[in-house]
């Protein structure tokens, strides 16, 4: 956003996820956090304004009332403008391509990344990427498993990752779920607003 700008908030009830905070400057559709996100607002500099009518937003809400009835919409259909490293959104890109119900590994990411940029990666790195994706829900990192099976690394915690997964028609019972970790609970920031 220039200078003096702002980044205009509003919110999204997904009802089986709970809240989502949509965020959005000029150019398209920076954040869409859970409330219980570790990395919630992470990047925004600017003051928050919020405006439930702007056009992006009516879009991301058209787009994730298509998602949790069932349909399959293509992120690729809203203006994204995540903020975030040149590493971070060639892992962001990558997770954008993940289809519906399917799951991967760090590894199948960091190999996508590998194959566009020419650059070996690790999953590791690739991990810390995904977990600060902005975009929730959205960018379906909830779709990344790791290499052993095991439910991990999601910011909005374990159980909305095994809710999302079973939603889209995934067995997780073919995953491991972790016991121990940070992401087994997400904690629970205060909208802007509250």
């Amino acid at each position: 956003m220039a200078e003096g700008g702002f980044m205009y908030v509003t919110e999204y009830d997904t009802g089986i996820a709970g809240k989502l905070t949509l965020g959005a400057d000029e150019k398209g559709l920076c954040g869409s956090w859970f409330n219980n996100d570790r990395y919630y607002l992470t990047g925004i500099d600017e003051p928050l304004e919020r405006n439930d009518q702007l056009a992006i937003f009516q879009k991301t809400s058209e787009w994730l009332d298509r998602y949790l009835a069932g349909e399959r919409p293509d992120p690729h259909e809203l203006a994204l403008h995540p903020r975030g490293t040149e590493f971070q959104k060639r892992v962001w890109s990558e997770l954008s391509n993940i289809p519906y119900g399917v799951v991967v590994t760090y590894g199948d990411i960091a190999r996508g990344v590998e194959r566009a940029t020419g650059k070996r990666t690790s999953a590791r790195a690739v991990g810390g990427a995904v977990g600060r994706n902005p975009l929730c829900l959205i960018v379906p990192c909830h779709r990344v498993i790791g290499a052993s099976g095991s439910l991990t690394g999601f910011g909005g915690g374990i159980p909305l990752k095994i809710a999302l997964l079973k939603h889209e028609g995934v067995d997780v019972q073919q995953f491991k779920i972790p016991t121990k970790g940070t992401a087994l609970e997400g904690k629970r920031n205060a909208p802007p607003w509250e």
